[in-house]
């Protein structure tokens, strides 16, 4: 079955509520392809990798995380950027791109998908008086300490993580996906005994040692895989279409 790319993109759109929130690009499509979509495939970065994979899989429309013009690159359309946009030009592929509005949404969001992965119990957001801080807080079931939970986080993404180990055991946890070590400063405030992000600064282990909570850097591309496979498989149930999620592995 085909619908129309306008009402696809509409509809992702409207559930992802794009329009109220300020970001670093533009959400929504990105580059217009062919005018009806039957298959989608998603992945956590438009790469050219993804790219080559997409036209492959025969995609009408590539779903992604993070896409393209981003403020304050170049606009110029040279080297990389002419190679990708070309390859969906040439191929009548749409690239459909949500970056925050994909990391809050409360049921595809990054940020809650990664909960489910890891069973922790969400309670809220990380900073209730600050809307613009993405991450959440929550709960587990039973306490664990914290190399127990690395290696939950091991076997549920399939990587090692790295591990700041605090001393207490692990019963409270905040996180945000992706690049949001900045936010540990907003974890310890809440109290929480773990915090896990994507990557790592070199000053969050301080924070993390110095405050005596313990820290988890999951991977950027690793702790952002979920968001957007729910979200294709969202559209794809909503308009009876095809969705393949290909992950290009990033050590990031």
């Amino acid at each position: 079955m085909a619908v129309a790319l306008s009402t696809l993109v509409e509809e992702a759109d409207r559930y992802l509520a794009s329009a109220k929130i300020q970001d670093y690009c533009p959400n929504g499509l990105q580059v217009e392809g062919r005018p009806q979509v039957t298959r989608i495939v998603s992945g956590v970065t438009a790469s050219q990798a993804l790219l080559d994979a997409a036209v492959e899989a025969g995609a009408d429309l590539v779903l992604v995380h993070h896409g393209y013009f981003w403020k304050g690159e170049n606009p110029c359309i040279t080297g990389m950027k002419q190679r990708r946009l070309k390859t969906l030009l040439k191929h009548d592929i749409s690239l459909l791109a949500y970056h925050l509005p994909l990391d809050v949404h409360p049921e595809v969001g990054n940020n809650v998908q990664l909960a489910r992965q890891l069973d922790i119990t969400v309670e809220g957001p990380l900073d209730p008086d600050n809307p613009r801080v993405v991450g959440l807080v929550g709960s587990l079931a039973e306490p664990v300490s914290a190399r127990d939970f690395a290696r939950r986080v091991n076997e549920a993404m399939g990587r090692e993580p790295l591990l700041v180990e605090g001393e207490a055991v692990i019963r409270r946890v905040g996180w945000c996906t992706g690049g949001g070590q900045g936010y540990i400063d907003q974890a310890i405030a809440a109290g929480v005994d773990l915090f896990i992000s994507g990557e790592a600064s070199e000053q969050t282990y301080h924070s993390a040692r110095e405050n005596g909570v313990s820290f988890i850097a999951a991977g950027h591309h690793a702790t952002e895989r979920y968001g957007v496979q729910a979200l294709g498989d969202y559209l794809a149930r909503r308009f009876a279409l095809e969705h393949l999620f290909i992950d290009c592995p990033n050590p990031v």
